[in-house]
């Protein structure tokens, strides 16, 4: 057990220094390779064979969820016919530990002929693929944490952090801020909170219960029940919202007022409740319901004219809570 732990302690230190030796190769070159993608008319088409090539296909996703259009081709599959996927306005990002591997050696005077920018992330900047190359970016490492030496460890790990603070200087070059990944993950929880607004998921209609202030309780009480809701909202003769009445509402008044079910909604509604709007961000509303510890809120228009109602239970089924 102890020896065990023992060595995976001991390929942690060793992942942890290649990446803390890639700093020195972080220079002018690394800044070229930037700006080449930055510049680039065209997509990034990343591609590479074997563990490299998983690499690379990690990098091409997070290229494309931060604003740089990539793709990820493989390089088997280019030399056999998937190269013409890549124009002359495309940059190359190829790969490939050694650089000498022969999938990636059949590409290279292809892609020189096809006219695209080459950058090579490989740990033999003196390899066939480097001397292609319009850019190398150097992740030689010292040793890999296999004990045999054989399986790519320390080196891939190497290629992940490089081409990680790749990624992450393009994202800040080119400006990309939370509303721009939100829209190209509109799935997950922070597309959820920077995209999904109010109107998206209010209730309306028939699910939202709106009364006039000289209805009774008793009347309002049913719209409640066939909304399956928690309050009404209550307008004056203009529909203008004048208050909401709530659950909390019929539980105080009840232990006081035993005639309360013949009293007119506006005795006895809370008056100038908090309200949210449609176009306000779901995430913004919900903390506004959060810091008013209220269930529910009535959504108006610009005219203060009640539109909608979101509920509590509205934000958890848009996985807002």
């Amino acid at each position: 057990m102890k020896n065990i732990i023992k060595r995976a302690k001991n390929v942690l230190d060793i992942e942890a220094r290649a990446i803390s030796d890639l700093k020195k190769n972080i220079n002018a070159d690394f800044a070229k390779a930037a700006q080449i993608v930055l510049n680039s008319r065209g997509r990034v088409v990343v591609t590479g064979v074997g563990k490299t090539g998983i690499i690379g296909q990690k990098l091409s996703a997070t290229l494309s969820s931060t604003g740089t259009p990539s793709l990820f081709l493989h390089s088997a599959e280019a030399i056999h016919g998937d190269l013409g996927r890549v124009t002359h306005n495309d940059t190359v990002i190829i790969l490939s530990y050694s650089g000498e591997s022969e999938e990636i050696k059949k590409l290279l005077p292809v892609l020189k002929k096809i006219g695209s920018k080459i950058i090579s992330i490989t740990g033999n900047p003196k390899s066939l693929m480097a001397r292609y190359s319009d850019v190398v970016l150097n992740t030689q490492v010292k040793k890999e944490a296999c004990p045999l030496g054989l399986a790519p460890t320390a080196s891939t790990t190497a290629m992940l952090a490089m081409s990680d603070a790749l990624a992450v200087c393009l994202l800040e070059l080119k400006g990309f801020k939370e509303k721009d990944f939100a829209f190209f993950h509109p799935g997950g929880t922070l597309g959820r909170k920077l995209l999904l607004k109010v109107e998206d998921i209010m209730r309306k209609g028939a699910a939202n219960p709106i009364v006039k202030e000289d209805k009774k309780v008793s009347e309002v009480l049913v719209k409640i029940t066939h909304a399956r809701a928690g309050s009404a909202a209550v307008v004056d003769q203009k529909g203008i919202l004048s208050g909401i009445f709530t659950d909390g509402d019929l539980r105080r008044h009840l232990e006081i007022d035993s005639h309360l079910a013949a009293r007119k909604v506006k005795d006895v509604m809370t008056k100038k409740p908090t309200v949210v709007y449609p176009d306000m961000l779901a995430a913004e509303a919900m903390r506004i319901m959060q810091e008013k510890r209220i269930d529910e809120v009535p959504v108006v228009d610009k005219n203060y004219k009640p539109v909608g109602l979101l509920d509590v239970q509205d934000l958890l089924k848009a996985g807002l809570v």
